[in-house]
């Protein structure tokens, strides 16, 4: 036994400082012109088990996937078992504005989830994903000849790097086999570095460099429960609810800009701001799920989740707002999601593929931010698939997501992307009594 907790509390470490030394190291979690506004691309939370369909889990209760959507979730579980699930992901994107075009792929760790049970049918769960991400780098030139003539080329360059990670502990426990709440403490905190540079073709003018580097973090919960009705047989129903409270940010944000000749540079400005108390606020979210369940071999699930960031503060705050001539401005996120699962035969003796679980899900997306009055929506399809290992409830989860953001109208960027995702599950009996002496 304690030679078990040592190994994953090891591994757990390892994993987290890898997470945090990410966010460190300038590398993109994640990559989109549209993460230049706010805290960036808010992540699609969640499991590779949920990433596959659809992003559902509000009203999910399976007992072989930890499932950390709804913290009511934790109590569907083998009651003797320790549960373990981390992942990574593998984005590839491609843009287009009008003839312009390009592409980039990204690598990362997107969680790391312990669970296990307290007392009975009361469990409790901790663990670390992204909560957002920042990564573009684009550049333009000066045009006006009426400049040009006068101080040659000028380039433009502008990129960002960053992310805002979430630890969230949690707990639940079910009522009458039928009814189960649970409720999530969760911590925020990031950096994100956002740079815009001015060069100059003739070396008599002085290139500026400017940019803001914010570091957040804040405290939030989330509250959230599941009523399971059996139909008849097999077949049962749950409904399920999630409710994150909005959450004012704290931290301080260092403001730069430096005009570089040669090997001299010179200060033009520089302070640094603590953000002012409310002056930044994350979104509250309501989210409501429906799924139907036939034991072991099926199920099927449908989301909906609602986020007001329409008093986040961003569109005036110092180095959240947007750079340029685009406009953002925060608003109401909605989101549509549904999936199913199916196992041909979980206990299938002869043939390994009728013991996997396949999974589809498909979601519809509607960011927290506008885009010069432009709502920028996301639609996709998402395939998966868990490779059983012959022992427990092990197994190795693959998954696609196929998908597109914003169109190429209205000046807009489009963005089609298919990002891979892959998660291991470690599941383990750890509690069971010695039955001889």
């Amino acid at each position: 036994m304690i030679r078990k907790i040592e190994k994953i509390f090891l591994l757990s470490v390892f994993l987290i400082i890898s997470v945090v030394a990410s966010a460190q190291d300038g590398t993109y979690g994640a990559y989109s012109p549209y993460s230049i506004y706010g805290i960036g691309d808010i992540s699609k939370e969640g499991t590779a088990y949920n990433k596959s369909m659809g992003g559902v889990g509000i009203a999910a209760r399976n007992r072989r996937f930890i499932n950390y959507l709804n913290p009511a979730a934790v109590t569907a579980r083998d009651s003797l078992s320790f549960m373990a699930d981390f992942g990574l992901q593998q984005s590839n994107n491609i843009y287009r504005q009008g003839d312009i075009r390009s592409a980039h792929n990204t690598f990362n760790i997107y969680d790391f989830v312990m669970s296990f049970p307290i007392y009975r049918s009361s469990a409790f769960m901790v663990g670390i994903t992204p909560f957002s991400d920042v990564g573009y780098d684009f550049s333009s030139i000066e045009k006006d000849p009426a400049i040009i003539g006068n101080t040659g080329n000028i380039t433009y360059d502008s990129y960002g790097t960053g992310s805002v990670y979430q630890i969230f502990v949690g707990a639940g426990a079910t009522f009458w086999k039928r009814l189960s709440v649970g409720a999530e403490l969760i911590y925020y905190f990031g950096n994100i570095d956002k740079v815009t540079n001015m060069d100059y073709s003739n070396s008599s003018y002085r290139s500026i460099n400017s940019g803001t580097d914010i570091t957040v973090n804040g405290t939030t919960g989330k509250f959230g429960l599941q009523y399971e009705q059996n139909l008849g047989g097999d077949v049962s129903m749950v409904i399920g609810a999630t409710y994150r409270m909005s959450t004012k940010m704290k931290g301080y944000s260092t403001n730069y800009k430096y005009a570089n000749q040669s090997s001299v540079s010179d200060t033009l400005s520089y302070s640094v701001d603590t953000l002012a108390a409310g002056g930044v606020r994350f979104g509250d979210e309501l989210g409501v799920g429906i799924s139907i369940r036939g034991g072991e071999k099926w199920s099927a699930e449908f989301d909906y989740i609602r986020s007001d960031w329409r008093n986040s503060g961003m569109d005036s705050q110092k180095g959240f707002s947007s750079i340029g001539e685009s406009v953002f401005s925060s608003t109401v996120s909605h989101s549509f999601r549904a999936g199913f699962e199916i196992t041909p035969n979980r206990n299938d003796i002869r043939y390994y593929m009728r013991r996997c679980s396949y999974r589809a899900g498909v979601y519809y997306d509607k960011a927290y931010y506008k885009l010069d009055g432009n709502n920028v929506n996301s639609l996709g399809l998402t395939l998966g698939i868990t490779l059983p290992i012959p022992r427990l409830h092990n197994g190795i989860s693959l998954g696609v997501d196929l998908g597109q953001r914003a169109s190429a109208k209205n000046n807009m960027i489009r963005e089609r992307y298919a990002m891979f995702v892959i998660g291991f599950n470690i599941h383990d009996i750890w509690f069971r009594k010695n039955q001889y002496q």
